[in-house]
């Protein structure tokens, strides 16, 4: 029988991003609400129906957002500041305007200041809480709704949210209450949640705690002991829900004794970035609960190591019997791109060593069900050479001495001839760098890349936005002037398919935040 399986994530952009492009449509008013939920909802099928053909047996539901999960999460428990629930607009734009603000007819306002999530390039939306928040869950909400969705479509998932405890970890407070004060309120909010979802079929609900990784004090141990006694007590008395609670991130030395023993029906560890997890593990793990184990990277782009992996999972069936074990992605796998089929242009023998969602998807099968054609396949590859060495760098790195490291001329004179050639006032005018990417030249690099035109018309109509660039400066009398850079289209590609021994990829687009999404080297 094969070991079961699950991920903690899909990624929710779009194969070809189509959310980003649908929601830009949306804030523009040039599509409906319900034509921006129809594309989400294409989304959210795809990334359920491609789990199923990878086999999974725990698939993950409200991992999907439009804008990010923590926003989401306080949207569900009711955290939503005064000031946007004023101006009297649609929910969605609510949450929109809440996410980047708002400026139009209903009023203006700021967005929610966003943060870097972990130690990732994702960025996060910071819930606020009031001395006035109040949370509770709605009758109609999110988690309900997308588990329904998957319903629809004979797809029973394990419901998942962000946990008390990061939550309150992540939020401000803006009052006088602090993150005690909102306990009772959240365990209440999780347990009305989870009825309403058991109610509707749902036999788990998975609880995010990612925040349990850092350093956690007695107080703040304090505080998830609080939450969890509490919210599994009332769960496991009031409804037939089972329980994961999953972290990722690292490892979480300092709460795993407790953890352990407060009952939990599934546990989610890291192994891959949790340095300490197999020990925790091997120093006990409790009876009858299931482990998910998080083995196959969620956050890089290179194939697993079979072999690798498989002596990890023997070590780990010394503790935990095999039917206990799931095997899952050690985070969400929305910090990967969607898959490498999309991939035409990169040579065979550099995209058989990446892996993507989906074939982590399938690498999760691949282990579970101990397929001998791809450990073998998979042993080969581990074989071959996945990164070429360059003769001329090995070179150069032989011929490198202590005089390389010394910057000649000194900065005394290097001060002295720069300010007698530029002659700056003491306190220099100067834009950040590059100036904006506008539609005409987006337009203009699009047609270059599709061939409609030649280089020698791309590089006249870059030089001929550098001169109009350039001239805007000197006439409001800047005194360091840029070119604003009308040739590149994202910086690190840019600089980075300038240098030897970087691939540039078609489609493999990641989020960073909202719609934003980044095509990393």
């Amino acid at each position: 029988m094969a070991t079961k399986t699950s991920i903690i994530g899909f990624p929710r952009i779009g194969k070809n991003r189509e959310l980003k492009f649908a929601s830009e449509q949306f804030f523009k008013g040039e599509i409906s609400e319900a034509e921006l939920q129809n594309t989400a909802k294409e989304i959210r099928s795809y990334g359920w129906k491609k789990q199923i053909e990878g086999g999974i047996t725990f698939i993950p539901s409200n991992d999907f957002s439009f804008y990010d999960n923590v926003l989401d999460t306080a949207f569900l428990l009711g955290a939503i500041p005064e000031r946007y629930t004023a101006l009297k607009i649609s929910s969605l734009e609510t949450y929109f305007a809440a996410a980047h603000g708002y400026q139009g007819t209903a009023g203006d306002v700021k967005a929610l200041p966003m943060k870097k999530w972990f130690n990732t390039n994702y960025h996060y939306i910071v819930p606020e809480l009031s001395d006035t928040t109040k949370l509770s869950v709605s009758n109609t909400n999110k988690v309900l709704d997308e588990f329904l969705e998957a319903k629809s479509l004979n797809i029973t998932t394990v419901p998942t949210v962000i946990g008390a405890y990061t939550f309150l970890k992540v939020a401000t407070y803006t009052g006088s209450k602090k993150a005690e004060d909102f306990v009772e309120e959240s365990v209440n909010a999780f347990v009305s949640l989870a009825k309403k979802i058991s109610s509707a079929g749902a036999q788990w609900i998975s609880f995010a705690e990612p925040a349990l990784v850092f350093d956690v004090s007695n107080e703040e141990k304090a505080l998830f002991i609080s939450i969890y006694k509490d919210l599994i007590s009332k769960l496991h008395s009031e409804t037939n829900i089972k329980i994961i609670l999953q972290t990722y991130f690292g490892d979480i030395r300092d709460v795993y004794k407790e953890v352990s023993q407060l009952g939990f029906d599934a546990i989610g560890l890291d192994f891959v970035e949790g340095k300490k997890t197999l020990e925790l593990v091997e120093s006990g793990f409790p009876k009858d609960t299931l482990l998910f184990a998080g083995l196959i990277n969620g956050k890089n782009i290179w194939r697993a190591d079979y072999q690798k992996k498989n002596e990890l999972i023997a070590k780990i069936k010394k503790i935990v019997p095999e039917e206990n074990i799931v095997l899952s992605s050690s985070c969400s796998l929305l910090h990967v791109p969607y898959t490498t089929a999309c991939e035409e242009k990169l040579p065979k023998e550099t995209i058989s060593h990446f892996s993507f969602a989906e074939e982590k998807i399938q690498e999760l099968q691949d282990l579970a069900s101990k397929n001998a054609n791809a450990l073998e396949a998979n042993k080969k590859l581990f074989a071959s050479e996945r990164v070429k060495k360059d003769s001329a760098v090995q070179e150069a790195l032989l011929k490198i001495s202590e005089e390389d490291f010394i910057r000649k001329p000194s900065f005394e004179e290097r001060e002295k001839i720069q300010h007698e050639t530029f002659n700056l006032p003491l306190f220099p005018t100067t834009t950040i760098g590059s100036f904006p990417q506008t539609k005409e030249v987006r337009a203009n690099r699009a047609a270059y890349k599709k061939g409609t035109i030649s280089k020698e018309q791309y590089v006249e109509f870059n030089q001929k936005k550098i001169a109009e660039c350039i001239a805007l400066q000197e006439e409001l009398g800047l005194d360091v002037l840029v070119h604003g850079e009308f040739e590149r289209n994202d910086m690190v590609e840019y600089f980075g398919s300038q240098l030897n021994g970087y691939l540039f990829t078609q489609n493999a687009w990641v989020q960073s935040y909202g719609t934003r999404c980044v095509k990393p080297p």
